[in-house]
Formats: C-alpha cells, sequence, structure tokens
C-alpha cells in the first residue's frame, strides 16, 4: 500500500485487521521497553549504590522525555505521516539503547540516564503516533476495545521484560552476593560492581539493533496513511471559531487524567519489588511481583475486550476502574497481616498493590477516546499534549521515592489516593465539560 492519506472509513475489512496486528507490534514494543524499568530500578540501586530517590531517577529521564517531545513529536507526524515518523522513534531508540554500552562500561550512572531520556524520546514519537492511529481505526464508541488490544499487547511484552532481564543479567547466587556487596572493601565492591553493570551490555546492544530492524520494517510495511486532518461537515462546524488546542476543555482535563492515571500504573508495578524487599523478599524472588501487577492488567483488559461496548460502555467500565483504584489504594495503607500466596509470605497490603493492575487496565482506554472526541484538526496536537501526560511516569515515582525516604515504603502509597479521585471526576464528570467557565 502506499503512503496516500486516506480517511479511516476507506479502510476495507484487510486494511484494518493488518492495521491493528503492525500497531499491536508497535505497542508490544513499547511495552517492552517500558516496563523493564520495574526490574532496572533495583538492579542500578544496586549496582550504582543508590537511594530510593536516586534510583527513581530511572523512572524520570525516561518520562520526562515525553514532556520534551511530545509537540515535537506532533508537528514531526504532521510533516511526514504516521508511517515515516514510527520509523523515526524506533532509530532514535535504537540510539537510547546503544548509549547503555558505555554507560555500563564506566559504570556512569548519569550516561545511563541519557541513555534512558533518549529511549523515552523515541517511545514519546511512536506514542504519539500510535495512539490516535489506533483510536481513529473505526467507530469511536468500540475504540476502548480496540485500545484493549493493544494494551495487551504492551502488558505481554511487561511482563516478559523484567522476566527476560532477570535471565539475561541475574544469577542464582546473586541473591547471595547482594547481601555481601555492602560488606566488601572499597577496592573489592568496586570490582564486583563493575561486573555486574556490565552484564547489561550484551543485551541492550541486542535490543539496539532490534529496533533498528523495526524501524525498516514499519517503512516497508502495507501500514496505510490515515488522515486525521479530515473533518466531517459537524465537527468543523463546532470547531470553526477554535484556534487553540487549549479550548478544548475535556482534552486538557484529559491529559491530567492521563498524567495521574500512569503515574499511578507506575507506581503499581516499579515500587512493588522494592515494597516486597522491605518484607525481607529477595530481588530474585521479587522479580515476578510486576507481572503478577501486568497478568492482572491483561485481565481487565480482555474483560474490556469482551463487554465493550456490548454489555457495559467505555465511560462506565472507566467509572468503576477508578473507583476500584480509590478503594484499592487505601487498603494498601490500612490493611495489614501476614498471608502465603503463589508461594510468597508477604504482608496482604503488597497484593493491594498487585491487584491495581486490574483497576488500572480500563483506565487508559477509557480516557483516550472521550479526550479526543471531536478535535478533527487538531487530533495529532491533542494526542501530543495527552502523551505530554506520560511525564507522569517521570513525576510520581519521584513524589513516592521521597516520601519513602521520609516515611517509609508503605506510607508512601498515600500519594495514589488523590491521583484516583481526579481520576473518578474525570470519569464521572470532567470529559463532559466542552467550553471552560470561570
Amino acid at each position: 500500500m502506499s503512503d496516500k492519506k486516506i480517511t479511516s472509513d476507506q479502510l476495507t475489512k484487510r486494511d484494518t485487521t493488518i492495521s491493528i496486528l503492525l500497531i499491536g507490534l508497535v505497542f508490544f514494543i513499547i511495552g517492552f521497553v517500558s516496563w523493564i524499568n520495574a526490574i532496572l530500578i533495583p538492579f542500578f540501586k544496586i549496582a550504582c549504590e543508590l537511594t530510593n530517590f536516586q534510583s527513581y531517577l530511572v523512572a524520570f529521564a525516561f518520562y520526562i522525555s515525553y514532556l520534551v517531545m511530545s509537540v515535537p513529536s506532533s508537528y514531526l507526524l504532521k510533516a511526514v505521516g504516521f508511517k515515516k515518523g514510527m520509523m523515526t522513534a524506533f532509530f532514535v531508540m535504537s540510539v537510547g539503547a546503544a548509549l547503555f554500552v558505555p554507560a555500563a562500561w564506566f559504570r556512569t550512572y548519569e550516561i545511563f540516564l541519557l541513555g534512558l531520556f533518549t529511549l523515552g524520546s523515541g517511545l514519546a514519537i511512536l506514542q504519539t503516533a500510535s495512539n490516535p492511529y489506533i483510536t481513529v481505526l473505526g467507530p469511536q464508541e468500540s475504540a476502548a476495545q480496540r485500545i484493549s488490544i493493544m494494551g495487551i499487547c504492551n502488558k505481554f511484552a511487561g511482563i516478559l521484560a523484567p522476566l527476560l532481564f532477570a535471565a539475561a543479567v541475574l544469577k542464582a547466587s546473586d541473591a547471595e552476593l547482594f547481601k555481601q556487596i555492602p560488606l566488601m572493601e572499597d577496592a573489592e565492591r568496586a570490582t564486583v560492581l563493575d561486573e555486574l553493570i556490565r552484564r547489561v551490555m550484551i543485551p541492550y546492544s541486542v535490543v539496539s539493533l532490534v529496533l533498528i530492524g523495526l524501524g525498516l520494517f514499519i517503512k516497508y510495511s502495507p501500514l496505510p496513511e490515515i488522515d486525521t486532518e479530515n473533518e466531517s461537515e459537524e465537527v468543523a462546524e463546532a470547531n470553526s471559531g477554535k484556534t487553540s488546542i487549549f479550548q478544548f476543555p475535556h482534552l486538557i482535563l484529559g491529559a491530567v487524567a492521563i498524567f495521574v492515571h500512569v503515574g499511578t500504573q507506575i507506581l503499581a508495578i516499579d515500587t512493588v519489588i522494592g515494597y516486597a524487599g522491605s518484607m525481607g523478599i529477595t530481588l530474585i524472588e521479587a522479580k515476578v511481583f510486576p507481572s503478577y501487577t501486568l497478568a492482572l492488567t491483561i485481565t481487565g483488559y480482555l474483560i474490556g475486550i469482551i463487554t465493550i461496548p456490548r454489555f457495559i460502555s467505555q465511560v462506565n467500565a472507566l467509572r468503576f476502574c477508578t473507583i476500584l483504584g480509590a478503594i484499592l489504594s487505601l487498603l494498601i495503607v490500612f490493611a495489614s497481616g501476614n498471608i502465603t500466596l503463589f508461594g510468597h509470605t508477604a504482608d496482604v497490603s503488597i497484593w493491594f498493590v498487585v491487584m491495581l493492575g486490574l483497576a488500572n487496565s480500563l483506565v487508559w482506554a477509557g480516557i483516550w477516546p472521550v479526550a479526543l472526541d471531536g478535535l478533527g484538526r487538531f487530533t495529532k496536537l491533542g494526542s501530543s499534549i495527552m502523551i505530554m501526560g506520560l511525564c507522569g511516569n517521570a513525576i510520581m515515582p519521584l513524589v513516592y521515592g521521597h516520601f519513602a525516604d521520609e516515611y517509609g515504603l508503605r506510607e508512601a502509597y498515600w500519594v495514589l489516593f488523590p491521583c484516583y479521585l481526579y481520576l473518578v471526576y474525570y470519569a464521572v464528570y470532567g470529559f463532559r465539560i466542552r467550553k471552560w467557565t470561570f
């Protein structure tokens, strides 16, 4: 298929199926590169001798790029289109992965952070392209269903990423090694930590090459170039007097909702290993907890695919998930008592952290369609504003890390509750607002 732009209603069933499969691959890569941070954070904390706050700079460097790069991404996509934009994104990500090699060789945390920022920059382009693409790839009322399918691809990669990383860089004997490191003399400890951090060099070299290959694959794929600038007569009339993206309150409030949503999601996944460690669970054992969280998220996606819009509207699904998240965030702080589940003996509160995976499952899918509704020619720029909200992934772990250092890992989970309260507000009322009233 040529790169000639077409509208979504001109797509054949075959075109739509191919597009969903290819964008599913894109979401898999997004998930693999993003969710590997869940194990990178505790790994770097050990290998680079970091505080909780410093270790969460992994997430900050990775996701702050969304704030910096999202609007430039929208202009890139406007200039070159979705396909070439996605190809560029993969090439940028490849450079970021390659930076892990010198960073590991010199055990320099700052170079790691630069590599993570570069990876995130590529992902910002990829997210700015793929999310509106899958949203307009069919009827608006079933957009949450399509996004749920993409979510399965994303979170399935998230289950695999920490496990594959652990298999590539961790050894069965490391649990004992991690206990011995603080007791070593400076010279011996430096040698051991150098050896430990250099284990990431080969995996990330492979990732860099794979990303180059994926960029070329997307370039020559039959992915159609959808015209999101096209407006129906109704949308064109509604937007005729609008000159700024900030004249769409439901979009701006939706971007804030994305900010707090991804913040809660990243905390549920990237902090659970550290929280397990506070209960005496080793990194070798705790590495599976992010996978439990993501498995529940996938379960939620499957429920969404089956029930939306046939049995429940995507808005009502959004409301249910946000209310569930608020309840679970309180249980994390207040519920206590050891239980044994799946072979792990731990405080029950950690399982409420894991259950946030279910609460978070249909929030992203519920926000995107209602936030982009009626944007017409503003869709690409509106998408970039939404993607800027992903910097919540950068900010929230630092907020959590600060309170974890000050008050304790469990008490720091209080930051979740106001986030879910805002999401409930957006799901019930905020998405309906079409005009600012002051």
